[in-house]
């Protein structure tokens, strides 16, 4: 029998019981870890590849005698197709085009228009010139996560992807070297931890330096992405994975403890929840998940995460489940009720929404097209999903001929000098009188 956590939104204490669970939910800063990440940084920066072959070695027992013997030879990733099984390959194939067209909806565009003053003023869209995906590779693999990362920069344009994923022991997955190669890799590193993560933001003597970062890691690794934002950009902090399932009642209850035990399964800091207004059904799908649970291969790691994270909600009815939503900002939101689309326009505050019963998460996680790189800890608030406009930039441009020069000279003189910045206002006045 799982002890799952029940809140019940009547009883007393509910609030604060919600706000907890909201707190918890963020984390807390880690000085000890911070530090030694730091002390990581600091020392690849210092030291490029000497330090990161040191790191290597010490973590994850590789003793390389350069850093371009930890490089993938371009050969070997493309082998890496041939040798996968007919059926992965086919469906790393089918998933990579499913989500190739869906981000090439997202491309921004350039554009430019003329006011009334005959000012040219508009945005130019670029590219990035070199990012960085990193792949976890330590207790599982994700193929996947190789497709959701590399593919949006591709249709970006940008001009080359780098791409780190340890291999403790010199072990790397062929599905992981296959999807680099479907996907678009320009070249792959079998090196990772805070150490990959400080090679591709300072640049070592064999690792290039990129603008950005982007990809899901542990603590050290997200903890090193954060303290290197501000030299090269990145997409997100990620923290442990969550899905919040709203249900009428209306769904199979075995469907929404698999779906809870899918989130689950990804490691013990994982975060299911369930919000339903019917105790009945609830009942049936605590029932469901005592009899599944035995059944499944990671059953030990789904039962500590449900223990320890997982929550189960009763309310009132609909709306209640929309306002608590918008409180927790969850990464995935399976809305498995009958009338998906009359919730919608009321969701704020979500990564993903997965709309009725059939529309299982785990959809979303590999092959229907939309990304699976999604913001976590409440960050939904602010935060989107990874997308082609994350490896795009924007400038803005302005042509100003002499007579929309002298048009606007006027106005910016008068605000310059409210401002105290007389140079300001004579640069603008001294074209207005030509």
């Amino acid at each position: 029998m799982l002890e799952i956590r029940r809140l019940n939104s009547r009883e007393q204490g509910f609030e604060e019981a919600l706000r907890s669970l909201v707190t918890a939910a963020g984390g807390s800063h880690d000085a000890e870890l911070s530090s030694a990440v730091a002390s990581i940084l600091d020392d690849v920066r210092k030291n490029g590849d000497p330090a990161l072959l040191e790191y290597t070695r010490r973590l994850d027992g590789r003793a390389a005698p350069s850093v371009d013997d930890l490089k993938v030879a371009p050969h070997l990733i493309k082998q890496a197709v041939t040798q996968l099984p007919g059926d992965l390959r086919q469906a790393l194939e089918d998933a990579a085009l499913r989500i190739r067209r869906f981000h090439q909806q997202q491309l921004l565009q350039s554009w430019s228009s003329r006011d009334a003053e005959g000012s040219l003023l508009g945005q130019q869209v670029t590219a990035l010139d070199r990012v960085g995906v990193y792949v976890p590779g330590g207790k599982a693999a994700y193929p996947s996560s190789v497709l959701m990362n590399i593919i949006p920069a591709r249709v970006a344009g940008v001009s080359e992807i780098v791409m780190v994923v340890p291999a403790p022991g010199d072990r790397l997955n062929p599905a992981v070297l296959a999807a680099a190669h479907i996907a678009g890799a320009d070249r792959v590193f079998s090196i990772g931890g805070a150490q990959a993560i400080a090679a591709l933001a300072y640049g070592t003597q064999t690792v290039p330096a990129v603008d950005k970062i982007v990809g899901p890691g542990n603590r050290y690794v997200a903890e090193a992405k954060r303290l290197v934002f501000g030299t090269v950009g990145i997409d997100m902090i990620a923290g442990p994975s969550e899905v919040l399932i709203v249900s009428d009642g209306s769904s199979d209850p075995d469907w929404i403890a698999m779906d809870l035990f899918a989130q689950a399964e990804h490691d013990e800091d994982a975060r299911a929840i369930l919000i339903c207004n019917d105790n009945g059904f609830i009942r049936r799908v605590e029932e469901s998940m005592t009899r599944l649970l035995p059944q499944l291969e990671r059953s030990a790691i789904i039962r500590t995460s449900m223990e320890r994270n997982g929550v189960i909600i009763q309310v009132d009815d609909l709306q209640q489940a929309v306002e608590i939503i918008n409180h927790i900002a969850p990464e995935h939101l399976e809305l498995s009720v009958e009338e998906p689309e009359m919730l919608l326009p009321l969701i704020r505050h979500a990564g993903a929404i997965f709309l009725g019963k059939y529309t299982a998460e785990v959809l979303g996680d590999y092959c229907a097209g939309p990304n699976h790189v999604l913001p976590t800890a409440r960050t939904a608030r602010f935060f989107s999903p990874l997308g082609v406009y994350d490896f795009q930039k924007r400038s803005t441009i302005m042509l100003c001929s002499a007579a929309s020069a002298a048009a606007l000279a006027t106005t910016a003189a008068i605000l310059a000098r409210s401002e105290g910045l007389t140079a300001h206002a004579r640069s603008a006045e001294m074209r207005s009188k030509k």
